[in-house]
């Protein structure tokens, strides 16, 4: 089983720029498709990016789409997460996890979690 440790929170203006990197551990990387979530303040998790083994195939929340990539570096085991243009309301714990289709945005249907990354977006 795969280990996720997520980086590159913090604390941006709106407008600006982070990337998210999530290490993960052990030898079974490139079995997994990788996804990033987010979670706010009071509301539940919910799905933002998910990337195939191999990178072809992306999928993203329509929150996300033409501001967030999603890529994965399988030599290094990262997966990264680009945000550009960030809103206030992009304002989360981001979480990075592993699972088996990048098509299931549903949080119960991923198999390893990291332990989250906040960032935090300044109007």
């Amino acid at each position: 089983q795969v280990q996720l440790v997520e980086s590159g929170g913090g604390l941006v203006q709106a407008g600006g720029s982070l990337r998210l990197s999530c290490a993960a551990s052990g030898r079974t990387f490139t079995r997994y498709v990788m996804g990033w979530f987010r979670q706010a303040p009071g509301k539940e998790r919910e799905f933002v990016a998910a990337i195939s083994w191999n990178g072809i195939t992306t999928n993203y929340a329509d929150s996300a789409k033409g501001r967030f990539t999603i890529s994965r570096d399988n030599a290094k085991n990262t997966v990264y997460l680009q945000m550009n243009s960030l809103k206030p309301e992009d304002t989360a714990v981001y979480y990075c996890a592993a699972g088996t289709t990048v098509a299931l945005i549903a949080p119960t249907l991923w198999n390893t979690w990291g332990q989250g990354t906040q960032v935090t977006v300044s109007s």
